[in-house]
């Protein structure tokens, strides 16, 4: 039994997600404690807690603690990963309904999925673009493309947006399985590739997303980068709006999001992604803050050794090092301060 205390580092959904995906592919069971302490509503979530039971259910576990608000869990694998069609729903996990993310729960499930002896589908359903998470651009534009570098090879579709706070979007991830994971150096990005971008609003007016690209486009043109966010006026069961942006260098992925709010002017939804993109593009170092704690599992998982610098280390990042440490013997090294640049290698 290996005994985490979620209220280290970051204190967040980051430790019980990590812990959950090594507890899978590892065969150790798992027991954490002061599940997000440090967070100010603390224990499970709804879309904790549907990363809990998916993850149980793919590998017939054995859990204790599996309820909302709960701060104690112990979750004991049952046996191998079964691949094949699965459906998990966050809404269903309070009689309000739930905008909770989609893309944190398939980080839970992806790789033990991706490792597994055959092919899955997910039908997901919740929040797809949310504050504290990834959006579900992200995850296909960079995440997935980055992954594919190491080996596993999924496709992701948007089938619906969800927004806070009713959520009701919906994913679909087709799964290869069989992956075989290697290590990936990404330390330098080399020319931009290309730029990307959408600005969405889901039952809103149109001008809304239409002011959004063009702030955004704005911002682009004046640092040089091709003016390429397209508007877009949406449907789906829940309202919002925001704009993700991604840029692809040679082999090197980035993203950068921001999302609309009730009295939020649409210029500062835009100014939030494009001045952050800009921001990384004038720097040297190849990855956006995000994606390097979204890396750490499946390089300490690989075949042979990884290394990729960051425009800033976060306390993601060195959370998740200290969690993976837990589980898997590979050195993990971190190089830089959190909030500063930096370079991660893993041996």
């Amino acid at each position: 039994m290996v005994d985490i205390d979620g209220s280290q580092g970051e204190g967040g959904g980051q430790v019980l997600r990590t812990a959950l995906t090594l507890s899978i592919l590892t065969g150790q069971p798992v027991r954490i404690n002061h599940i997000r302490a440090r967070r100010k509503t603390p224990g499970l979530a709804p879309q904790h807690l549907a990363g809990v039971l998916a993850a149980a259910q793919i590998c017939g576990a054995e859990v204790r603690g599996a309820r909302l608000r709960s701060t104690e869990l112990t979750f004991a694998p049952g046996g191998p990963v079964q691949p094949g069609a699965h459906t998990f729903d966050i809404s269903q996990m309070t009689q309000q309904g739930s905008a909770g993310a989609v893309t944190l729960l398939l980080q839970t499930i992806l790789l033990p999925l991706a490792l597994a002896d055959g092919p899955s589908h997910l039908t997901l359903h919740g929040g797809t673009h949310v504050e504290w998470s990834p959006p579900a651009h992200y995850v296909e534009w960079v995440l997935l493309p980055t992954l594919a570098r190491m080996g596993l090879r999924a496709r992701f579709r948007l089938v619906e947006y969800g927004w806070y706070p009713r959520g009701g979007g919906q994913v679909e991830v087709e799964i290869e399985g069989n992956a075989r994971l290697r290590g990936i150096e990404l330390i330098q990005r080399g020319d931009v590739v290309s730029v990307r971008g959408i600005a969405v609003a889901s039952n809103l007016p149109s001008h809304i997303p239409q002011r959004i690209a063009s702030r955004a486009n704005n911002v682009l043109r004046e640092a040089g980068l091709p003016a390429v966010v397209q508007p877009v006026r949406a449907g789906g069961p829940s309202l919002g709006a925001g704009i993700c942006l991604a840029l692809e260098y040679q082999g090197v992925w980035a993203g950068f999001s921001g999302l609309g709010e009730k009295g939020k002017p649409s210029e500062v939804v835009a100014d939030e992604a494009a001045e952050a993109l800009v921001a990384y593009h004038q720097q040297g170092m190849a990855l956006d803050e995000h994606l390097p704690d979204q890396l750490l599992v499946p390089m300490a998982l690989a075949e042979g050794p990884s290394a990729l610098t960051t425009r800033r280390i976060t306390l993601h990042t060195l959370t998740n090092a200290g969690i993976i440490r837990r589980f898997v013997d590979r050195a993990i090294r971190i190089q830089g301060a959190e909030g500063k640049p930096g370079r991660i290698e893993v041996s």
